[in-house]
């Protein structure tokens, strides 16, 4: 199990990226939480070392639409999230 912080900046607003990596997750069978922030994307995935590093990928490449210049990640200790979901 891995747990990863990661935030991402661009043009990430508007362009559907919270849906994005909701879906992603979903289909890697990773909980955690993503949120928008004022100048930027913030998520947390665990789940599957592999599936973890694939959502990272995924992370970079961002929806149809989006740019992603900048993306910060780090290292979190897992705590068995239950779900994936999008907060306000």
């Amino acid at each position: 199990m891995k747990r990863m912080h990661v935030i991402m900046k661009g043009k990430v607003q508007g362009v559907n990226f919270r849906n994005f990596i909701k879906e992603n997750a979903e289909k890697l069978n990773l909980k955690g939480w993503v949120k928008n922030k004022r100048n930027y994307i913030e998520t947390v995935f665990e789940g599957d070392v592999g599936n973890v590093h694939k959502m990272l990928i995924l992370c970079k490449k961002g929806p149809k639409g989006s740019s992603v210049d900048d993306l910060n990640s780090s290292d979190e200790r897992v705590k068995n999230e239950k779900t994936f979901k999008i907060l306000k």
